[in-house]
């Protein structure tokens, strides 16, 4: 009989995984085969859902820091460059997981981390999982928190927050997590979840024509409902002296947010965690077919990125916050575009925060009951759990941007460049690739450039908080 997914990756052992080698069922009759055939899971989703899934897990909260981002970087360095680079190597990422999981047939993330260092691989695959996932939860519920006040109290025709509870976003949070967050998340299998996915990716691109449309409606310099020049401030550094510097597109400039320019990006670009799910589940599965769906995802993600990011830019120049939508807020409070731009991209970050949790809970089982079938009381109460703590991190946490550029700065490179390059090396065996072939080589170099990667931005990040400087927001 058919066995969900989840049941599957918990149940099939070792020996089993072995005989499972790019959806193909065995032949021959051995012991580990016939449980592998009566285990044996069949993808039911499409390959355009599955490009929903995997587009809606790889954009998130992170598209609303970009435009500051390439104010500290500069029009070259983030879209010829950076973007460019990682989105490359996001791809390249992605076929070395699956090409380990087709040498050994496994569909886990963990279970390639027990393939290739034992328990202890199995273990920290989990745990940067959940650690990132986390992170990336939290970003959309800090969204949600900041940014569905404001629409309320747009809706209500209020200049400012009146203190009422419906425009508390500790209490909307909470509300949020219990009528529309936790539904999603006790769905059996991820694929259910690509009906919301497109609809969430389509609140996104709403935002970005929206952004588009916006570059050609507000003039430079900018100007308050007041009708004052705002063009003075500079992202909270005080004073510059004139406006020139401000309308001006800069193609490449370096200062100190720069350093937090890398690790938001390489976290927009995480989405490892979910692409072996989303091969399981995706019908007729080759890796081929799993390479195509996750090179459209990127392509499609890279595109969005890099509109956003341009257009966003060269409406406010010197102006844009870390925040985009806020600097819309700035020039109209009411504007009933920006209003609706603000309820889009709600909707998309809130049904984002679903496919997100699926990894977590799914590495939580690995960990805690790695040998136990599905059970719905399980399944929902671990769901429970984690929007709990990811309410109680939003609501008494009062910065996480700190947090968000140490997790972009050590969970974003192990997901995309180290833990792939070191499984990749540790599993492909050698009579197949030996170990100075060029495939390996590329692993290692790719791994070292991940590694080499972390202790920079760590090193950034940790002389930004020394010298005191103002840090930029980021996240998934």
């Amino acid at each position: 009989p058919e066995i969900q997914c989840e049941s599957c990756l918990n149940l099939l052992n070792d020996d089993a995984y072995l005989n499972i080698v790019d959806g193909q069922r065995p032949t021959s009759a051995s012991a580990s085969q016939l449980t592998l055939n009566l285990l044996y899971f069949e993808g039911k989703t499409s390959f355009g859902m599955s490009i929903f899934n995997l587009s809606n897990a790889i954009m998130g909260s992170g598209i609303l820091g970009l435009a500051f981002a390439m104010s500290n970087t500069g029009i070259i360095l983030l879209c010829e460059i950076l973007l460019v680079f990682i989105a490359i190597l996001s791809a390249y990422s992605i076929h070395l997981l699956l090409k380990s999981a087709g040498v050994v047939g496994i569909r886990a993330y963990e279970q390639l981390g027990n393939r290739a260092f034992g328990h202890p691989g199995k273990m920290l695959a989990a745990v940067i999982i959940t650690v990132h996932n986390i992170g990336a939860m939290s970003s959309y519920l800090f969204i949600v928190k900041s940014e569905l006040p404001l629409v309320i109290q747009a809706f209500l025709g209020k200049q400012e927050n009146t203190g009422e509870w419906f425009l508390n976003g500790n209490f909307l949070i909470i509300i949020v997590s219990a009528l529309i967050i936790l539904p999603l998340a006790t769905m059996k299998q991820l694929g259910y979840l690509g009906y919301t996915s497109g609809f969430s990716l389509s609140c996104m691109v709403f935002f970005l024509i929206s952004v588009i449309y916006k570059k050609f409606n507000i003039p430079c310099p900018l100007e308050d409902e007041d009708h004052h020049n705002l063009s003075h401030l500079s992202h909270g550094h005080g004073y510059i002296n004139g406006t020139d510097d401000f309308c001006e597109a800069k193609m490449f400039t370096i200062n100190s947010q720069t350093a937090y320019t890398i690790p938001i990006l390489a976290f927009a670009f995480v989405c490892h965690p979910e692409v072996l799910p989303i091969y399981t589940e995706l019908r007729d599965a080759t890796k081929k077919r799993m390479q195509n769906v996750a090179n459209i995802s990127i392509l499609a993600m890279f595109i969005m990125y890099l509109l956003t990011a341009l257009f966003g830019y060269l409406t406010f120049y010197g102006n844009v916050e870390s925040e985009l939508l806020h600097t819309y807020s700035r020039v109209d409070p009411l504007d009933v575009l920006v209003l609706c731009v603000r309820l889009a991209v709600l909707v998309a970050v809130t049904l984002t925060v679903p496919v997100v949790l699926f990894p977590i809970r799914r590495a939580l089982l690995q960990i805690l009951f790695p040998d136990k079938p599905f059970h719905w009381a399980r399944h929902i109460i671990i769901a429970f759990c984690l929007i709990s703590l990811v309410n109680l991190l939003v609501i008494f946490v009062p910065s996480i941007r700190d947090i968000f550029g140490l997790i972009g700065a050590t969970s974003a490179p192990s997901l995309i460049f180290i833990l792939p390059g070191i499984f990749y090396i540790r599993i492909v065996p050698e009579e197949q690739e030996p170990m100075f072939s060029r495939s390996k080589i590329q692993a290692a170099c790719f791994a070292a450039v991940g590694f080499i990667f972390m202790v920079m931005s760590l090193s950034f990040i940790i002389i930004d908080w020394v010298t005191g400087e103002s840090r930029s927001g980021g996240g998934h």
